[in-house]
């Protein structure tokens, strides 16, 4: 991947881990569990392929 692709994929996973932190601190009753979930996972999704792309770049 270019650099400019995984500039933009690192900025979006840390406005998705700002966001399920903003949705975790709220008390138990209010939390949007359906929301959470789908923050976990896009947020989960996007840190792996960044630490995927982060191996294939180092030389060995």
């Amino acid at each position: 991947m270019s650099n400019g692709v995984i500039a933009i994929l690192a900025i979006v996973s840390a406005v998705i881990w700002i966001a399920v932190s903003r949705e975790a601190i709220k008390p138990t009753k209010e939390i949007n569990w359906r929301k959470m979930i789908t923050l976990l996972s896009a947020g989960s999704l996007s840190a792996f392929v960044m630490t995927i792309s982060l191996f294939q770049s180092l030389s060995f």
